[in-house]
């Protein structure tokens, strides 16, 4: 046991106390606090009361305060944290940041996402969709009004009464089939350039006339088979409605006919509707995958299956939208053809002067409204392979493989899984 110091001095004055047990002579009591510490408060002293505040401009005693080391909340000891310069300006991207090269960002659509994409590769690329869109809509226009006057002209001058209802009847459609044969042909060749431009603005890269015009021409006789085929087959529908109706109407009277014809009116209704969403995607299947015709319709058939009331939604909505904005369009050029005799006058001058603000009408609401309707159809078959093939990886690894090279993301739309 080591001994206290002894010697004059030892203990202290002050200490008049005996040895405490277990404590050698001289040593201090319990809780003396040892040379070089801090002051202690005196017994008795607690914690300030709730809300007591040190007078302003007093500073602590001395020896309180955090200790050595502290870091308040909030701070961060030097050399820790972000690098300098961290942040977007750095080129560090924002955490969990889609990726969106073009017009829509690369994952599942939503309807938003379908509607803004078609307004906005026209307004990225207005030379290629809108200028496109006037040339062939103008050319077909003309052509159509000018193989369709004659007969147009024919059928004002019929008495339905002198000539029959059935004679009156065919001679409308006779007098409409030229020009609706002219405008189908070119809407197909229009809806396989503008696919060729929206799968371009897919990875935001742009795209001529003149490039779309060299990317569809081998695709144009398949495309046009397509519209054929398709068109072949709601024909045949038709012819065997009107047929069923007749053979009902001889056999059972007019009564009968009427029994037998509204259901098979709407069942036609139906089946139409379906039709031309199982098939909606044909065309686009042929210009963007090369695919021949009958596997572009059977192509469109399994993208279609298993999304069909989604489909069918927006396909309607998008129709029900350009419909008001081409009869918005066409309302002023309608009023100033009935101003001017309209297509009861017997002035040949009035007619044919209706006929051109009429068609002038329908030029401008066709101009608006096709590029719109051709670039629903793309992105609504973008987002079905996305969701059924998972074609959004094909996507982001093309987006980011040649940026320089906007023709390198062309041969993506190959990829099938």
């Amino acid at each position: 046991m080591t001994m206290p110091p002894q010697g004059q001095g030892w203990p202290p004055p002050e200490y008049s106390g005996g040895e405490p047990s277990g404590y050698g002579a001289g040593y201090p009591p319990p809780g003396y606090p040892p040379p070089g510490y801090p002051p202690q408060p005196p017994p008795g002293y607690g914690p300030p009361p709730p809300g007591y505040a040190p007078p302003a401009g007093s500073a602590p005693p001395p020896g309180y305060g955090p200790p050595p080391g502290y870091t308040p909340p909030g701070y961060t000891l030097p050399g820790y944290g972000p690098p300098p310069g961290y942040g977007a300006a750095a080129g560090y991207p924002p955490p969990q940041l889609e990726l969106k090269p073009g017009v829509i960002p690369l994952r599942p659509l939503t309807l938003s996402d379908i509607f803004n994409g078609a307004v906005g590769y026209v307004r990225t690329n207005p030379k290629a969709t809108l200028g496109l869109t006037t040339i062939v809509v103008l050319i077909s226009q003309i052509i159509a009004l000018a193989v369709q006057l004659g007969p147009m002209r024919t059928v004002a001058e019929m008495d339905p009464e002198d000539a029959g209802f059935g004679t009156a009847f065919a001679a409308a459609i006779w007098s409409e089939l030229p020009g609706t044969i002219v405008t189908l042909l070119a809407s197909t060749v229009l809806t396989g350039m503008l696919t060729v431009v929206i799968g371009r603005a897919i990875f935001g890269t742009s795209i001529t006339i003149g490039e779309a015009w060299q990317r569809i021409r081998g695709r144009l006789l398949p495309l046009l088979g397509v519209t054929l085929v398709l068109l072949g087959v709601v024909l045949a529908a038709l012819a065997a409605l009107v047929l069923i109706t007749t053979m009902f109407i001889a056999a059972a009277g007019p009564v009968g006919g009427v029994v037998i014809g509204i259901p098979l009116a709407l069942a036609a209704i139906a089946g139409g509707l379906w039709f031309a969403v199982m098939t909606l995607f044909a065309p686009a299947t042929v210009v963007l995958e090369h695919q021949p015709v009958m596997a572009s319709i059977s192509r469109s058939f399994a993208l279609v299956r298993g999304s069909f009331w989604r489909i069918l939604g927006i396909w309607l909505l998008t129709a029900l939208i350009t419909y008001i904005i081409a009869f918005a369009v066409g309302i002023p050029f309608a009023i100033a053809g009935l101003l001017m005799g309209g297509l009861t006058s017997t002035s040949g001058s009035s007619f044919i002067g209706a006929m051109i603000l009429a068609s002038i009408g329908g030029i401008i609401g066709q101009i608006i409204t096709t590029p719109f309707t051709a670039g629903v159809t793309v992105l609504l078959y973008t987002d079905r392979r996305i969701r059924a093939e998972a074609f959004d990886l094909a996507l982001k690894t093309g987006a980011t493989a040649n940026p320089a090279d906007p023709g390198s993301t062309d041969h993506l739309w190959l990829v099938r899984r």
